[in-house]
This record gives structure tokens, C-alpha cells and sequence, in this order.
């Protein structure tokens, strides 16, 4: 893992090359930039972990270089520390105004430089780690289960967190690789840093590129997936439908761990783990073609393969208590208990869908059942749902409804539960439904707009 990148921007020489020298003393990778338009270049180049910033510069003062970094579409990349000999109490509140971290005065301190520099690391992994931790709070947990299959798989995908190897995933559709890409993330030396999670069969062909790799259009810079992971993991989900160019570009930023952004000329350095996921064997599309042998490879390093919910049945009561846990929680349901009979046949239930299956199923079983517990009447029911046999009484969107409705109407809410079942049993992936509903992909993801469906919705995030 790489140490914090720090860019220093002064017009003075000696101060560069002084506090460039103390930074690399301290273990920090720094960068110098001697006006305005070398840091452009230099943030255009690599995102740093901080930046110091003269004010009085030759060409651009550095008050209206941080207004022009707090104006761009994503704001500040990094807490940014000012700097000035000439500095009075009006500039110190215009720049804490615009988002500066803080405003050392020259000439600098020895050791107010470093407990600031400090000071401001740490406060933007505490930031960092305040949004990830609202997020796990929201959707991540560890894998649930007691079962010897879940035991162990615990156990060896702990122990793969320890090396910085790449990852392949393989599993069905819902059997939760991207719970075991986290976990592996989580219990790894790069958790402090981000995890990035990319559904790649829900990005359009001709938006795969920049949403990846980032774009450059003149001072405006969009920072992709890849470099967004940069010191953390980069989860490839769904990753047999990328396209082959994209593969390629792929492939040359794992080897040379540097990449170049879409209309961009200056190469990027990126330190990221790489775990990929798919839910078909990735050498049958290897052998035919449609995956590049050297990437497959380089993916490959240690795979882990997630057995599906009919394997490890005994693991079903756990897991249903945490999705009724969490529907209660989040989706505010009511809280109910299951009987013994209905468990009994959930134990017994195939589960095609697998975890993602059972959590969907709950929701159901929590708005539908109207009693405070649930019984084998309503797991049957439930289980039998079907766009074609629902009723009126048991769901909303059910065809006995849609005759009632104008043929508009009607035509939009099919569209939207037929949409939504191909989604749902193909993880999110437009790529793999365009085919079999007869669109191509970028009608596709009109239509999908159109009806306000997000792919990512639907993929495998359990």
C-alpha cells in the first residue's frame, strides 16, 4: 500500500524543495508544483491525500485556485491546507470559507507544519471512514451462517485477506460474491481504504470506458472506478460482460499500474486489489473468444467459488432472521415471527435466486402477511407469486389489475414487471437481458430510464 500522497504549490524554490524534503523525512510521497498551472497538471496527473497551497502565486493566486477546485463538478479532492508570508485575517476567512483545512502562516513552523499535515490526514480518513461506516450500516454485513459450508468458507476467504493476491469469484446469480468481496476487504490491510464496487453488465458499451478508467476535458477531470479504489479494492461484478476494448484497457493498467484517463495525455499511477465476480464459468468465454485469455489469467491469481443456498440449508433460519431484521430497520415493516412449519419448508425450497431470493421473499412475507406471525399458508402464497396468478387483493401491479387501467397505463406497468423479473434474475445485468426481451442496449437502457429502473438495483449485492 502506498503512503499518502501529499502536493506541495509554492513559487519559492527553497520552501518547495524545504518542505518536500521535511514531508519525505516523515515517510510522505510528495509532489511540488511551482504556480498554478503545474498543480492543475500535477492533481490532473494523481489525486493526492492533501494539498499545500501558496497564496501569492505568479500567474494564479491560490484563493482562486481553491474556489476553482470547490466549483468543480466534484469539489474539493482533498483537504487543502494554505499557506502564505503575507497572509492577513480577511484571506485566512476567505479560504476556511471555501473549504481550506487550515492557513499556515511563514515563516513555517517545523512542527505546527507536520501536526497540521497530521491533523488533516486524519480528519479526512475519519470522513472517509463516517461515510463508509454509514454505508456498511446500510447494506453490508458479514456473511451469515453456521453451517460447516459457511464456516469454512469464512475461514479461507479470511485467510486470502491477508495476502494482496487478486480474487475470482464465481457463484450463482444472488449466492452473495459480493458479501465475500467485501468481507475479504474488510478483513484485509487495505480496509481503511476504499472499496469500490463496479456492476459492469450495467454499463452502457460506449460509457464503460470513462466510467472506469475517468475522462479528461480541458481543467475538468472525471476520476473513474479505478482510480476512486486507488489504495483500496476495486470489485469487478459481472465481469464477462465487459466489452473487449475495455478488457484491453484493463489489462494494461493491472500490468503497468498506471493508466491513462479518456482524453487524457499524462499517466496515472493506481496501487489497487482487484476482485472480480461472474456468475458463469469466465473459461467458457475464455475458450470462445468473447474473454482475453491474459486478463482471465491475471484476474485468477486465487479463486473462491460461493456455493448456492440449496447447499448449505441449514443456514436459512439465520439469514431470515436478518433480512426481517433489517427490513423491520431500514424499510420500517413490521417485525414477524415465523412458525416452525414455514420454516421447515423454507429449509426445503430450492432457493433458484438464492440469499437475494430470500430477502426479497421476506419483504413480501412482511407486507402480506397480515398476522403477527407467519405460517406455511403465507410462505405457499408467497412462494407461489407469479405476474400471472397474483391477485388483485395480493399485489398492486398483478394483470387482473391492468384491465382496469387505460392500455397506456397498462402497457407501462407490464413493461415494468416484465423489466423488473429479467433484471432481478440476472443480477442487474443489461448485457444478459438485451437478448432474450429482443432490445438492444442502448434501447434498453432507454426504456429502463424511462420507467425509472435502475439495473443496479437488481444486482448481486448480498
Amino acid at each position: 500500500m502506498s503512503a499518502a500522497r501529499i502536493l506541495v504549490v509554492d513559487d519559492e524554490p527553497d520552501i518547495r524543495s524545504l518542505v518536500q524534503d521535511i514531508l519525505a523525512d516523515e515517510g510522505y510521497e510528495v509532489g511540488v508544483a511551482e504556480d498554478g498551472a503545474a498543480a492543475r497538471a500535477a492533481l490532473g496527473a494523481q489525486r493526492p491525500d492533501l494539498i499545500l497551497l501558496d497564496i501569492w502565486m505568479p500567474d494564479v493566486d491560490g484563493i482562486s485556485l481553491l474556489k476553482e477546485w470547490t466549483q468543480a463538478e466534484a469539489g474539493l479532492p482533498c483537504p487543502v491546507v494554505m499557506m502564505s508570508g503575507h497572509g492577513t485575517v480577511e484571506t485566512a476567512v476567505e479560504a476556511t470559507r471555501l473549504g481550506a483545512y487550515d492557513f499556515l502562516e511563514k515563516p513555517l513552523s517545523l512542527a505546527k507544519l507536520l501536526l497540521t499535515v497530521e491533523r488533516a490526514l486524519e480528519a479526512a480518513r475519519l470522513a472517509r471512514e463516517n461515510v463508509g461506516l454509514r454505508k456498511l450500516a446500510s447494506r453490508y454485513v458479514e456473511p451469515v451462517g453456521r453451517s460447516a459450508v459457511m464456516l469454512g468458507l469464512r475461514e479461507e476467504a479470511k485467510r486470502i485477506a491477508q495476502h494482496d493476491a487478486w480474487v475470482l469469484i464465481t457463484g450463482e446469480a444472488g449466492a452473495g460474491k459480493q458479501t465475500f468481496a467485501r468481507y475479504i476487504h474488510e478483513s484485509s490491510p487495505r480496509r481503511a481504504k476504499p472499496f469500490i464496487a463496479v456492476a459492469v453488465g450495467s454499463i452502457a458499451r460506449e460509457n464503460s470506458a470513462v466510467e472506469l478508467f475517468g475522462s479528461e476535458e480541458g481543467a475538468e477531470v472525471h476520476h473513474g472506478r479505478l482510480e476512486q479504489a486507488n489504495g483500496g479494492t476495486l470489485f469487478l461484478d459481472q465481469v464477462e460482460d465487459m466489452d473487449e476494448e475495455t478488457q484491453g484497457r484493463l489489462l494494461s493498467a493491472l500490468q503497468d499500474r498506471r493508466f491513462l484517463r479518456v482524453g487524457g495525455n499524462s499517466p496515472v499511477d493506481v496501487d489497487v486489489r482487484v476482485i472480480a465476480a461472474n456468475g458463469r464459468n469466465l473459461e467458457d468465454a475464455v475458450a470462445d473468444g468473447r474473454f482475453r485469455q491474459e486478463l482471465f489469467y491475471r484476474l485468477n491469481v486465487v479463486p473462491l467459488r460461493i456455493p448456492p443456498l440449496r447447499e448449505h440449508p441449514e443456514d436459512v433460519p439465520e439469514l431470515l432472521n436478518l433480512y426481517i431484521a433489517q427490513a423491520a430497520d431500514r424499510d420500517h415493516l413490521p417485525f414477524k415471527r415465523v412458525n416452525t412449519a414455514a420454516l421447515n419448508r423454507l429449509r426445503q425450497y430450492p432457493w433458484a435466486g438464492n440469499v437475494l431470493e430470500l430477502r426479497n421473499l421476506v419483504q413480501r412475507l412482511l407486507i402480506h402477511t397480515k398476522a403477527d406471525e407467519i405460517g406455511l399458508a403465507d410462505i405457499e402464497a408467497a412462494l407461489g407469486k407469479g405476474v400471472a396468478e397474483a391477485t388483485a387483493d395480493s399485489q398492486p401491479l398483478a394483470v387482473s389489475n391492468l384491465f382496469d387501467l387505460p392500455l397506456k397505463n397498462a402497457r407501462e406497468q407490464f413493461e415494468r414487471i416484465y423489466l423488473e423479473h429479467h433484471l432481478r434474475n440476472n443480477s442487474g445485468s443489461v448485457a444478459k437481458i438485451a437478448g432474450p426481451v429482443g432490445m438492444d442496449r442502448t434501447n434498453l437502457y432507454r426504456k429502463l430510464r424511462s420507467l425509472d429502473l435502475d439495473p443496479k438495483q437488481f444486482g448481486d449485492d448480498d
